[in-house]
């Protein structure tokens, strides 16, 4: 089967799990900016886990562009992924709720780092599907980036212990590292036109 479907439905789910962040952020009772100051890990919190988000919608286009079809265990892949992201909500509000606090940070991480092996996984089964010569294997024939990322989540987790809010600081810099569209993709369907 094609991947339009997949795509829809993806996108539809990612556009969900926005909205439900967002309605978490409730009014301040003040009409002046030092009632935005309580909201300010709520806010911090959600600003990540957007970015988190908008980063996953993002490669996860790119990726469908580089595969031709689908079947049901990149399905199912797609579905672990889209379960793992499903979950950022909740830890985004846990994590905002209660200031960064250590198992909040160490849960959210944790979260993402799932969600990052979820993706991996999709990439694997996409490949097994359309072979070692086609272009989403071109494409992703380095993993220096999934490499560097899953060991920062690691640390952020672990630190999450000690000091949660470098923790925080690292899942930023994670998703700095992943800002800028996959170039792999990028590259890989410019040279096929």
């Amino acid at each position: 089967m094609t991947t339009n479907r997949l795509e829809a439905f993806s996108d539809g789910v990612l556009a969900i799990i926005i909205t439900i962040m967002v309605l978490e952020l409730k009014v301040p009772e003040t009409s002046n900016f030092i009632g935005l100051k309580i909201l300010l890990p709520k806010l911090i919190s959600y600003v990540l886990s957007f970015l988190y988000v908008g980063i996953y919608w993002n490669n996860h286009h790119h990726l469908f562009q580089t595969i031709e079809k689908v079947n049901g265990k990149v399905l199912w892949a797609n579905l672990f992924l889209l379960f793992w992201l499903s979950l950022l909500p909740f830890a985004t509000g846990w994590m905002g709720e209660n200031h960064f606090d250590s198992q909040p940070v160490m849960l959210y991480g944790l979260i993402l780092m799932m969600s990052a092996f979820a993706f991996l996984l999709l990439e694997k089964t996409s490949i097994l599907l359309e072979g070692k010569s086609s272009k989403i294997s071109i494409a992703l024939s380095s993993k220096r980036k999934e490499i560097i990322s899953v060991i920062i989540y690691m640390a952020g987790i672990i630190l999450a212990s000690f000091v949660p809010k470098i923790s925080i600081g690292l899942y930023y810099v994670v998703a700095l590292l992943w800002v800028i569209p996959d170039q792999r993709f990028e590259k890989v369907l410019n040279e096929n036109t």
